[in-house]
């Protein structure tokens, strides 16, 4: 077979069809490595992976080269590729990257590679909402027919994928799509992957926060079992991954600082919107803590906010959902909000907001006050300033304010309502203190007198006992 019996023999051959016939064709090249899957660690020995990589990397850069002015026909070799096993799939990338090929092109054919191969999960608004994860688990619980150790065996090869997968992103924030990148995140969640990569992961999303949506963001609490087994979420478990979010934002957020960018700017508007609407939603669920919603809620500097309205709309949110909590607690809860920054709507609908604490209530009302104070003073300045005609331009000014007029004296009537109503509440609270304690010290009076005579009336028994003779 070799060459020293004779000139043309197997090994000599063999090695020169592989060369010139099947290397030098494209086709034949993904069915030689794809024939090699089955014959592992024999076509690695003999170097026939590597040969049939290279030789696919080298194909894919001069075909990209040659058509670099028109984009779309760049992805003409993403489906063959996507077609071959895990390991030489990476294999073949990183030859590719290594030629300079656009981080575009990569990202792309990666995740044409992660929705072939890895499963659908299905986490939309709609099944958040309505509590639907238990809905989702048939998707996952479906066996098949498979055995326990083949779904375990199958988990491990999607945990692989995604490890993989991940670790051949190219570093470019354009490279993926953020919505890829929070769908991979909640995969590797799933799947168990490995903590370094899904803090990579999380790092990549905190990078281009302000082009995630909220619905990608909703991420669910998995409760990983058997290697990413999906099993029933308990009453026990909040119904999202709080923790997620809150290490994106604080990789947003070292972002920003390293990008000197925290003066408002609007990435960071963006985010702020983000954050208020990820409140709302996740408010609605009956185990999220309190302090956990507060800690989320102050997780973006002061000055992130330009306006706290959607602030507000989550805080009423949790207090509907919440309707048990104490005093005390709501008031902790709103003290989140800055009353300064809600609209004149956002106010008027506070002001009659029967589950608000009083005190934020009158801090609303006097908000609303400066408000339509102020409005009322910019529009009678700037009709003086724009109308020589001041006669003309009183009248016109005065119909415009008229109406603010009587809406602000409405304001300031259910203000001197509402604390005269928290005067009385005082005054009724100390009457019943003063009357507790006056009750406490009667009774205290009483128990004393009746002991002190009952005393008196034992030594008068033992002195008219003592007078008497006693009978033998």
């Amino acid at each position: 077979m070799t060459e020293a019996l004779e000139d043309g023999n197997v090994i000599s051959k063999t090695e020169a069809s592989f060369t010139f016939v099947v290397l030098s064709s494209w086709r034949d090249s993904i069915v030689a490595l794809k024939s090699c899957e089955k014959l592992s660690p024999w076509a690695e020995n003999l170097q026939i992976v590597r040969r049939c990589s290279n030789s696919i990397s080298w194909k894919v850069c001069r075909e990209n080269s040659a058509t670099e002015e028109n984009i779309s026909e760049e992805d003409w070799w993403f489906e063959d590729v996507a077609t071959l096993r895990i390991d030489h799939f990476t294999r073949i990338v990183v030859a590719i990257k290594a030629k300079g090929t656009k981080p575009e092109s990569i990202g792309s054919c990666i995740m044409q590679y992660a929705e072939k191969w890895l499963p659908s999960i299905d986490v939309g608004k709609e099944a958040i909402r309505t509590h639907g994860y238990r809905q989702n688990e048939a998707q996952w619980s479906k066996t098949t027919g498979k055995s326990q150790e083949g779904i375990i065996g199958q988990n491990r090869e999607y945990r692989i994928i995604i490890e993989s997968l991940v670790s051949i992103l190219p570093p470019q924030r354009e490279a993926v799509s953020c919505k890829f990148l929070l769908w991979i995140l909640k995969m590797a969640l799933v799947f168990s992957v490995s903590p370094a990569l899904i803090s990579e992961l999380e790092k990549r999303v905190g990078m281009v926060l302000e082009k995630v949506n909220v619905n990608d963001i909703l991420t669910p609490t998995y409760t990983a079992e058997d290697q990413g087994k999906m099993v029933k979420v308990t009453n026990d478990h909040m119904l999202h991954n709080i923790d997620v979010v809150q290490r994106i934002l604080e990789y947003f957020l070292m972002h920003e600082q390293q990008q000197q960018q925290q003066q408002q700017n609007p990435g960071t508007l963006t985010v702020s919107k983000l954050l208020d609407n990820y409140l709302a939603e996740i408010a609605r669920d009956p185990k999220l803590s309190i302090t956990k919603f507060q800690v989320l809620a102050e997780s973006l500097p002061e000055n992130a906010r330009t306006c706290d309205d959607g602030l507000y709309r989550a805080i009423d949110t949790y207090l509907k959902t919440h309707s048990s909590l104490s005093d005390h607690d709501r008031r902790r809860l709103c003290k989140i909000m800055n009353c300064e920054k809600l609209s004149l709507d956002a106010c008027t609908h506070a002001a009659q907001n029967d589950r608000l604490p009083l005190r934020t209530v009158i801090q609303v009302l006097f908000s609303e006050h400066v408000k339509m104070r102020n409005t009322i003073q910019g529009k009678d300045q700037i009709a003086c300033d724009n109308n020589p005609d001041h006669e003309g331009s009183w009248l016109c000014t005065k119909k415009e304010v008229n109406p603010l007029t009587a809406k602000l004296e409405i304001v300031k009537a259910k203000m001197a309502e509402l604390q005269t109503d928290y005067f009385e509440l005082q005054q009724e609270y100390e009457k019943l203190n003063n009357k507790q304690r006056s009750l406490s010290s009667w009774t205290f009076k009483w128990m004393k007198t009746k002991k002190s005579s009952l005393s008196q009336a034992k030594i008068d028994e033992e002195e008219t006992d003592e007078g008497q003779p006693r009978s033998h």
